[in-house]
């Protein structure tokens, strides 16, 4: 039932409207929620940058998901859980000292990156994995995996298995780049060694890995500079994007059009000692070093940019240009 006002709360509520006190246009209205922007965690990568990595991603356990059911003698179901954008020190912080962590050497279009990539296999899913290689059946006891370190053979065999995960990554990128991926090594203790910068933004991609004995995490570490190349050699590719930069090219050069530019045409140089240049009067020549056909160079900005002749124009002295210097190497001659 709803609550019924007494004729003194209702006087109060008309007096509040009539003083402006209370506004009943907005007194139903809710406040408007904005998302709060984190400054010293600024983004990096874009809903559309995360959306490509969701479509990569999403080949890529197409891929691994037929290689594992060869592999493990069993039905799997591997999918991408989470894309996220965040610190390398949380990635980090989150490992044990149990924990192994694997890194892939990264080549873009043949050229191979500074930073590797990272790939984390959780310690209950590994040996569920080799167990079913080895034979068995994949079933463990909750809490034998819990702080459970590997020993030298299941290290040969896990290299293996990651290897074999990593040597398929490069394809899922290949409807954008030419990439490929290659196993490099295993660090034991990941945590007493920095692969990465602790501040450098990564983007993290979570896998599911469900098999009949369980489930586990595969996850992919991707540095953000070599994200930040990739992300630019697509753009660079795309013709679509091409055309919008030409236009803005054309936009920038219009509005610089009209600005003025100093032009300095050198006709020659040389070094006179200060007694020569006190006793220098009105008639004197200055020896240049170089005869009358050499050519000039138009000088912008203290670099040489076009070489011409001199001459006169409309009875004016002029230089008639010959060459532009298109190369680095002939402007700063």
């Amino acid at each position: 039932m709803a609550e019924v006002l007494s004729q003194s709360q209702i006087d109060a509520l008309l007096n509040a409207v009539r003083s402006g006190e209370k506004d009943l246009d907005k007194s139903g209205e809710e406040e408007k929620k904005y998302r709060k922007y984190d400054f010293y965690r600024p983004r990096k990568f874009t809903k559309d940058h995360i959306k490509m990595l969701n479509s990569v991603f999403e080949k890529y356990t197409r891929l691994i998901n037929s290689r594992l059911n060869t592999l493990l003698r069993t039905s799997c179901e591997v999918s991408v859980d989470s894309i996220e954008e965040q610190r390398y020190y949380e990635f980090s912080n989150a490992l044990t000292e149990g924990d192994v962590l694997s890194l892939s050497a990264v080549e873009i279009k043949g050229k191979q990156d500074e930073s590797p990539a990272l790939i984390y296999i959780s310690t209950s899913l590994g040996m569920m994995m080799m167990d079913r290689m080895l034979g068995g059946e994949g079933d463990l006891r909750g809490s034998e995996a819990s702080e459970y370190t590997y020993t030298d053979l299941e290290l040969q065999l896990y290299e293996t298995l990651v290897e074999d995960l990593i040597s398929v990554l490069g394809i899922s990128w290949e409807n954008y780049l030419p990439m490929a991926f290659t196993y490099e090594r295993t660090e034991v203790n990941p945590t007493l060694v920095q692969l990465i910068g602790m501040d450098e933004t990564v983007v993290l991609v979570d896998m599911k890995l469900s098999l009949p004995s369980g489930t586990g995490r595969v996850s992919v570490c991707l540095p953000g500079m070599m994200l930040t190349n990739v992300f630019n050699e697509i753009s660079r590719e795309n013709p679509g994007r091409k055309v919008n930069e030409e236009d803005n090219s054309e936009d920038i050069f219009d509005r610089l059009r009209d600005s003025s530019l100093d032009i300095v045409a050198q006709l020659g140089a040389t070094q006179l000692s200060l007694n020569d240049v006190y006793h220098l009067s009105v008639g004197d020549v200055i020896d240049l070093g170089q005869s009358k056909d050499s050519p000039i160079y138009l000088e912008i900005g203290g670099y040489s940019w076009f070489a011409g002749r001199m001459g006169t124009y409309k009875k004016n002295m002029a230089v008639k240009i010959d060459e532009v210097c298109y190369q680095a190497e002939q402007r700063s001659e």
